[in-house]
């Protein structure tokens, strides 16, 4: 999965700007439940600290944006979610959008996630694809039309970092915008980067950084 973000990252980067995907000392090899989100944090917020020199931005490449108050608070450094991102992206891009996850046990912290953003009046549904087994594309492909003929969705959103890569050929088979959170962030992270903007620091995030 990280050398999958890393290759979707540089794809978008063009050569313009240098990305680094690493992995979290610590964490699980991926974010299932909540206990993996607990475990990730330490090794997070290390890598933000150690780095804060070396980059201009971070990216959580994580769906469930986790710990990403905490480590906007200990830089100054634009930090985006590939989560908040993605969903704030399909808000702007059609009138109602549908988020595709990996399994039932997902939709939950889905739905807590878009109410976080006050998004949920706009995403019209959280879809979890087929079950295991079958081609991971024609899986997705099967949500994601049954999202757009059934929910009445104009945007689908792709719920999970593991699943970067597959935007284009699901958008050229659904003619409908279909949205890499890797590429989401990225879009966000270097468009401040180069304006020069960043977090603000007079209230929600403590200026710890």
């Amino acid at each position: 999965m990280t050398a999958a973000i890393q290759g979707t990252a540089e794809g978008f980067a063009s050569g313009q700007f240098e990305v680094a995907c690493l992995p979290t000392p610590g964490a699980p090899p991926f974010i299932q439940a909540y206990q993996d989100q607990i475990q990730a944090a330490p090794g997070m917020l290390g890598l933000v600290r150690e780095h804060e020199g070396d980059w201009d931005a971070f990216v959580v490449a994580c769906h469930s944006d986790p710990h990403l108050d905490a480590l906007r608070e200990v830089t100054r450094r634009p930090v985006v979610g590939i989560g908040e991102a993605s969903l704030r992206l399909a808000s702007m891009l059609g009138h109602r959008f549908s988020v595709l996850v990996t399994d039932p046990r997902s939709v939950p912290a889905k739905e807590d996630l878009l109410r976080k953003y006050h998004l949920e009046t706009s995403c019209v549904s959280v879809r979890p694809a087929g079950p295991p087994g079958h081609d991971q594309e024609e899986r997705y492909l099967a949500a994601g039309r049954a999202a757009i003929e059934q929910d009445g969705a104009e945007v689908i959103v792709l719920g999970c970092a593991g699943l970067t890569g597959l935007d284009r050929r699901l958008q050229a088979r659904l003619g409908a915008p279909v949205l890499d959170g890797v590429v989401c962030a990225l879009i966000v992270a270097s468009g401040l980067v180069r304006h020069g903007i960043a977090h603000s620091r007079l209230r929600r995030w403590s200026p710890q950084g």
